[in-house]
């Protein structure tokens, strides 16, 4: 895949050599920067999937547009191949490196430990070090928006779900879907598939369009397609057999307009862009952050593309239970907490 701004290989970044491990690892240092360098490492779906990197990509560009500062962009489509390239990013002097998903969690563990003064911002996970920021979303809130709009759009009263990866961070998504749904339509039935269990199952967008299809067939009538690639053919086969998609991560509602019923966005764009700004101006700190809809990390989308499917009581109900989650009167549970779904 050719970058606009920069393609890199593994050779170019790589050098022979080891870097030292410090005994003890401290903080970079704080106060201002005139004229940071950064880099962006995409994981294997690539910036351009029309979902979780490409809203990275798009926190980047609007950073390099407002500041002028280019960013130093990458693909790691192995876990191996993610810490190649962030140590080369590292040996480059790099004042923060952004690591996208959580399949670069060991990556970012590993050459953070090794490069003591080069900031981090890991998407998705949790990795230790003073030099490092890991921003965690609460995506079964932004889901239980998603799953009040589909109990409420369905005639069915059968709702689909089509995750990629097999993981606890899929589930969360499953389990917020799913509380909403109930919530709303306590006798709805829910059919949950993954596309697989290796990282493969991020980009098979024919096989997402098979299981979409499959549900299709036992009666759904809206799917949540939270499948990074492989969700374009579940989103694709809604279209086909004229039912209503959800999208996920990014703005997919231009994507099939009539079609999608609505987006389950994740501002990983403002993450990126915040986490740039804050090193420019010297505000960066280390630990963990979590965003949900209070915080403006995930919310739901109604735009001009899908203003047609949603109705004015559709939009009253979410935005009603939006503002009651955000007050704390409803608790949405988070399936990795207990690796456990209530409902």
């Amino acid at each position: 895949m050719k970058f606009k701004q920069l393609s890199m290989t593994i050779a170019a970044l790589s050098v022979v050599g080891t870097a030292m491990v410090p005994s003890a690892v401290a903080a970079p240092t704080a106060g201002p920067i005139a004229a940071p360098k950064f880099g962006v490492v995409y994981d294997a779906g690539g910036k351009f999937d029309k979902s979780f990197n490409q809203s990275a990509y798009e926190g980047l560009q609007r950073f390099s547009k407002e500041t002028g500062i280019k960013v130093l962009e990458v693909q790691a489509n192995s876990d191996t191949q993610a810490e190649q390239v962030m140590r080369g990013l590292a040996r480059k002097k790099i004042d923060l490196i952004a690591a996208i998903g959580f399949s670069q969690t060991q990556a970012v563990q590993k050459v953070a430990k090794e490069f003591p003064n080069v900031r981090f911002v890991l998407i998705d996970s949790i990795a230790q070090g003073p030099n490092v920021n890991s921003v965690m979303f609460k995506e079964q809130e932004g889901s239980y928006l998603v799953g009040t709009a589909a109990a409420m759009a369905s005639k069915t009263k059968k709702l689909g779900f089509v995750g990629g990866m097999d993981i606890p961070l899929i589930r969360a998504f499953a389990c917020g879907y799913a509380q909403g749904i109930k919530a709303t339509a306590p006798k709805a039935e829910i059919v949950q598939n993954m596309v697989g269990t290796t990282a493969a199952a991020w980009n098979d967008p024919a096989k997402g369009g098979e299981l979409a299809r499959a549900q299709f067939d036992r009666g759904v009538d809206v799917v949540f397609a939270v499948a990074g690639g492989s969700g374009m053919g579940a989103l694709q086969m809604a279209k086909e057999k004229g039912k209503l998609a959800i999208g996920v991560d990014s703005n997919q509602n231009y994507l099939h307009p009539g079609t999608m019923l609505t987006s389950m966005v994740k501002r990983v764009d403002v993450a990126i862009y915040d986490s740039f700004k804050s090193v420019q101006n010297g505000t960066w700190k280390g630990g963990v952050t979590y965003k949900g809809l209070k915080e403006g990390g995930v919310d739901w989308v109604l735009d001009k593309d899908n203003r047609k499917v949603v109705t004015p009581e559709i939009e009253k109900r979410v935005n009603a239970v939006r503002t009651d989650i955000i007050n704390g009167k409803i608790k949405v549970i988070d399936y990795r907490a207990g690796s456990s779904c209530p409902v």
